[in-house]
């Protein structure tokens, strides 16, 4: 399968997905006809088993979404399940440390780029998927080029050391926080303030700096057009429960104010 986001960045081009905090298999695959390029499934905030987690990715690849996923922490098992399943790119949040980073690395890529365990899984279709990678070696290669591995710039620790962990290989890029990051930066939700304009800044400059991808949080289409001018590579714009209530909404008010 493409990974769109990763296509679309060495093409010069923006790519927009959503998050996906639902249950439901349904509501990953039916975004693949909306013309988003990723769904981002949520297993820090939803409360995501590893086996619900993968039936979304299965649901988001039958419909030709690229599906990333948000880890629940920063472990083994919570970088090596969503992979092995399926997901094209993993977020990871809470990250403070680049001997964090540095971990995540050798969990997420393999040899000799890392230390990833290796079993036949969904990701290249049990060995028998179509175009499935001659050896393993190949395999093993073509993963780690097109599997994201996206530490979350949400922390003070973090965006200290931005430019060591975005110099590292391995490391795909950078997913920015805004919300997470405004907190820690004492302005919560204040994204126009100067700390938080040169926290950004800070960001896009040491991805574009190190040729790495940088992904931003984005609550509206005029948000996401502006992260797009400052330089931020792709959105993940809002989330669909929200989506889903809001569109109910207008319903019922239009449907009331019509009556």
């Amino acid at each position: 399968m493409t990974n769109t986001v990763l296509e679309k960045f060495h093409r010069g081009e923006p790519s927009l997905g959503t998050f996906t905090q639902m249950l439901s298999p349904i509501a990953a695959e039916i975004l693949g006809y909306t013309g988003l390029d990723f769904v981002l499934i949520d297993m820090e905030h939803a409360p995501l088993s590893a086996q619900s987690a993968g039936e979304l990715i299965a649901a988001a690849r039958g419909s030709g979404i690229t599906p990333l996923v948000r880890a629940r922490e920063i472990s083994r098992s919570a970088v090596l399940q969503p992979l092995d399943a399926g997901a094209m790119g993993l977020v990871v949040p809470c990250v403070e440390t680049a001997e964090q980073v540095h971990q995540l690395v050798q969990w997420a890529k393999f040899a000799p780029t890392g230390n990833r365990g290796y079993c036949m899984t969904r990701d290249d279709g049990w060995g028998f998927a179509p175009g499935a990678a001659p050896t393993l070696e190949t395999y093993m290669d073509e993963s780690n080029r097109k599997t994201l591995l996206l530490p979350q710039c949400e922390t003070a620790g973090c965006l200290a050391r931005i430019e060591e962990i975005t110099a590292m290989e391995g490391v795909d890029g950078i997913f920015l926080g805004p919300f997470d990051l405004s907190i820690a930066l004492g302005c919560p939700g204040q994204f126009d303030t100067p700390v938080m304009r040169e926290a950004t800044e800070r960001v896009v400059n040491a991805c574009r700096e190190n040729g790495k991808l940088a992904m931003v949080f984005s609550g509206s289409p005029e948000a996401t057009r502006g992260y797009w001018k400052q330089g931020f590579h792709s959105a993940a714009m809002g989330l669909d429960t929200l989506v889903y209530i809001q569109a109910y909404r207008d319903l019922v008010s239009r449907t009331k104010s019509e009556a």
